[in-house]
């Protein structure tokens, strides 16, 4: 019975463990490959492993996407600087929302949610998954959003590239799935997805 307790006890700290904010570290903003050499190695990969990505890979490849590298401006152009786009992340345990202004994943919904970010097996067991979502409540179009969804992605495809990661943008996500589990708003609209990981 000790024994029992004892092992319900240690679950109950690892889901309070795993389920909170992350707060990241620093983004590594300079070095890697030089920039026509990662445009040579971009590429889709689906070949993805289940391997983990350490929290600093987190953090390089989320500021890649949709951090600031100025005051009040990001590493993507959004119109009139609207900033219209969430990122989220997917991990195995919880998807959060991205907040570069304090480099810190937001808890938005505890527990192993892969299978609605995408629809293809390798999803399912890939360490990150990003999901990009429009707010149109900024007075964004979703021509303007998808231009800035598209800017995030291609960025993500270069770091990965300069990292050696395994990456693909895909349009295939159970929107409406992630869309009560993620509780956004009526003006809010998942626009894409994109899998990161280490290749096979």
């Amino acid at each position: 019975m000790r024994t029992i307790s004892l092992t319900l006890l240690a679950l109950l700290v690892s889901a309070c463990v795993m389920a909170q904010d992350v707060k990241l570290p620093t983004p590594q903003k300079t070095g890697g490959k030089p920039l026509f050499d990662t445009f040579s190695e971009r590429q889709s990969n689906r070949n993805i492993s289940d391997a983990d990505l350490d929290l600093q890979t987190i953090s390089d490849i989320l500021w890649s996407a949709y951090g600031f590298n100025r005051d009040d401006k990001r590493v993507i152009p959004t119109a009139i600087n609207k900033q219209e786009i969430d990122v989220y992340a997917v991990l195995k345990d919880g998807i959060y929302l991205y907040d570069a202004k304090n480099n810190t994943l937001i808890l938005k919904a505890a527990g192993d949610h892969r299978k609605i970010a995408g629809s293809q097996p390798f999803v399912f067991i890939a360490p990150l998954n990003l999901i990009y979502v429009a707010d149109f409540s900024k007075g964004t179009t979703l021509l303007q959003s998808s231009v800035a969804s598209g800017a995030a992605s291609q960025n993500v495809y270069l770091a990965s590239a300069s990292k050696g990661l395994g990456c693909v943008v895909r349009t295939t996500v159970n929107k409406e799935e992630l869309h009560k589990v993620l509780n956004l708003t009526a003006e809010q609209q998942v626009l894409l997805g994109q899998t990161v990981g280490k290749p096979k």
